[in-house]
């Protein structure tokens, strides 16, 4: 067995778009791993089978939308932002499959070093278990008051209800509500890159939404991006790239807690693939 290649991978629907095999290979390669990471599509009806049909050569998966929740479910362990969140991003695999939330890690990382991180108030564009990992790296990043805006107002009061619950003042609003907006320092998008937002809409949150992170990175620039013209503008790359170091700290030792050898030089083996 020593000449079988240890495997890995990302799946999501949409998939083709990802960056993460960039990233991982990147890092493997500079790491001396011999480890394969590619891409599959799988959506949320076919991941049982995706994954009840891996082998023994499988260490690890990547999840990305709309698989969070339902890799959550199948999780045998779970880590702590991953049961606070209801969401997981990150499966290792073995007798028992653990589950790991490395996104609230990976945007948290990503807002400090990107010279967002000293936010008090904020908006967070769409629903889901993105949004609910924003909620928890905004608390702890030290934002007090957070607004929810969502296409459906029932999960914007849903992700309210869960902003309230973990400790932040939180309100909720429709996506395209015509009230007036309050200004806040900091807008997190979990919105999908190609989402359908008209122009007065993207004009209005830019006007008041101080500066952005899109957790979108791909098509680039977002059409509200584009309205973003005056403040400052975090593509979601930051928080892949920060997300999948904790990722193959999790997939090489087994926590996301204990550093990758020579992290730095990986790093940058990571960024430059993204180039």
């Amino acid at each position: 067995m020593s000449g079988v290649r240890t495997r890995l991978a990302v799946w999501g629907d949409p998939i083709d778009h990802s960056r993460s095999p960039d990233l991982h290979g990147a890092a493997y390669r500079l790491l001396g791993l011999n480890w394969e990471y590619g891409r599959r599509q799988v959506d949320v009806s076919g991941f049982d089978d995706a994954l009840d049909g891996l082998d023994a050569t499988w260490r690890g998966l990547s999840l990305t939308m709309p698989l969070k929740e339902r890799a959550f479910a199948r999780a045998d362990e779970r880590d702590d932002d991953a049961r606070l969140t209801g969401a997981v991003n990150t499966l290792l695999l073995g007798e028992r499959i653990r589950g790991f939330n490395t996104d609230v890690r990976g945007l948290t990382e990503a807002l400090q070093s990107g010279g967002l991180g000293s936010s008090r108030t904020a908006r967070v564009l769409g629903g889901g278990a993105t949004a609910r990992s924003a909620l928890v790296s905004l608390l702890r990043l030290g934002v007090t008051e957070v607004e929810l805006r969502t296409r459906r107002i029932e999960q914007a009061r849903e992700l309210a209800a869960f902003g309230t619950r973990i400790g932040l003042v939180a309100s909720a609003r429709a996506l395209d509500d015509p009230a007036p907006l309050a200004a806040v320092d900091l807008t997190v998008s979990t919105l999908p890159g190609d989402a359908d937002l008209p122009d007065a809409v993207a004009a209005t949150l830019a006007a008041h939404g101080g500066a952005l992170f899109s957790a979108a990175y791909a098509p680039w620039p977002t059409r509200l991006a584009q309205a973003w013209s005056d403040a400052p503008v975090l593509t979601g790359l930051e928080m892949l790239l920060h997300q999948a170091v904790a990722q193959i700290r999790i997939f090489l030792h087994g926590t996301p807690e204990e550093a990758l050898p020579d992290e730095p030089a990986v790093l940058d083996a990571m960024r430059a693939a993204l180039r």
